[in-house]
């Protein structure tokens, strides 16, 4: 049994990693912070921990020290605390973009400020268990992907991994509305968001440098140009709270076939707890769905290949507050400490929804 304390309790992240571990066999939850609501029970903010979470929240400057802390606060937060942070736990899980990128000038270009803290860039692993499972069990400290990177890199990471693509890829990326935090925008105002299909980010994503540096690992040893592939993301917002879609355009390496990707998938997730490749002849869930993940920590991924237009297309689902972020968690928090991978993930979704 270890304790655990969340940096950031209040927000969505911070809620769904409550939810996730509060009935965790091997977990005790110490502490969830809030600035906003500091003295306040939990399930006040966060209604389905009612009867569940008996805590309060506490304010940032009572956290105490813990065996795993969960960091899930806005980005471009934890780098400045992040030295005082590691003085109060063994070890840290987190969950937004400070340390995701080993490079210091590829995050200054992308995020527009500076890295307080670069030097511990290097002591995170990039949290992503498909990829990086053995160096996860041996860390103290991992940087949690961000949703949309994690979708894709799961999607591309065994076609790049057997050369099955060239290095153009598109992707299209539908985005619910939790992906933009608990703070109110006017982009989230109901009359704004309601029925409405929105592109928001047609270029330059963030994400992208997470997914070129997950690749450019994949076929070589970080020692690539971070240009090495050329990826463009087009990000759109639905009418849907939980769940990201990403349809994935690539180009085919010459006569590659169904039975190429099939076995390039199963080679790589076939006995993966949290992957499901889902290409079905009939019916309506013939390719991933995002409705039919929330809760869960899976990823869905399917594939067509349309060798008219020579395109092999790429639909991958989560749910991305789980499988995005306090899920995978989760997962990294279950392999460091050498508990089962599974433990506290095991909800299989429901249908119909």
């Amino acid at each position: 049994m270890i304790l655990v304390s969340v940096l950031g309790g209040s927000g969505y992240a911070g809620g769904e990693l409550l939810r996730l571990l509060l009935p965790h066999p091997k977990v005790t939850v110490n502490q969830a912070t809030s600035r906003q609501f500091a003295g306040r029970l939990i399930f006040s903010v966060h209604p389905n921990l009612r009867k569940i979470a008996k805590l309060s929240f506490v304010h940032p400057d009572e956290l105490t020290a813990c065996d795993m802390l969960f960091v899930a606060l806005p980005n471009g937060a934890s780098m400045h605390l992040m030295p005082e942070l590691m003085k109060k736990a063994k070890k840290i899980i987190d969950l937004g973009a400070d340390f995701r990128l080993r490079d210091r000038a590829v995050f200054e270009d992308w995020y527009g400020q500076t890295h307080e803290n670069p030097q511990l860039s290097k002591k995170f692993v990039y949290g992503i268990a498909e990829l990086h499972r053995d160096e996860i069990k041996k860390s103290t400290y991992v940087a949690c992907g961000g949703c949309e990177a994690t979708v894709s890199i799961l999607a591309l990471y065994p076609l790049v991994k057997h050369g099955l693509i060239d290095k153009r890829i598109i992707i299209d990326a539908k985005m619910s509305s939790s992906q933009a935090g608990l703070r109110p925008s006017l982009s989230s105002h109901h009359p704004e968001r309601a029925g409405v299909v929105r592109s928001y980010m047609p270029t330059g994503h963030r994400h992208t440098v997470e997914i070129i540096q997950e690749l450019d690992r994949v076929v070589e040893t970080g020692l690539r140009p971070v240009s090495t592939w050329d990826i463009a993301i087009s990000a759109t917002a639905i009418d849907m709270v939980r769940g990201l879609l990403v349809t994935i355009h690539t180009v085919p390496k010459k006569g590659l076939t169904d039975k190429d990707i099939w076995k390039a998938y199963r080679s790589e997730y076939g006995t993966e707890p949290f992957i499901r490749i889902i290409k079905e002849q009939e019916g309506i869930y013939r390719y991933p769905e995002p409705k039919l993940l929330q809760g869960t920590n899976y990823c869905d991924i399917g594939f067509e290949l349309d060798k008219r237009s020579r395109r092999l297309v790429v639909i991958a689902a989560i749910d991305n507050l789980v499988k995005g972020t306090a899920g995978q968690a989760v997962q990294s928090m279950n392999l460091m400490c050498d508990f089962p991978e599974t433990t506290g993930l095991e909800f299989t979704g429901l249908h119909p929804i």
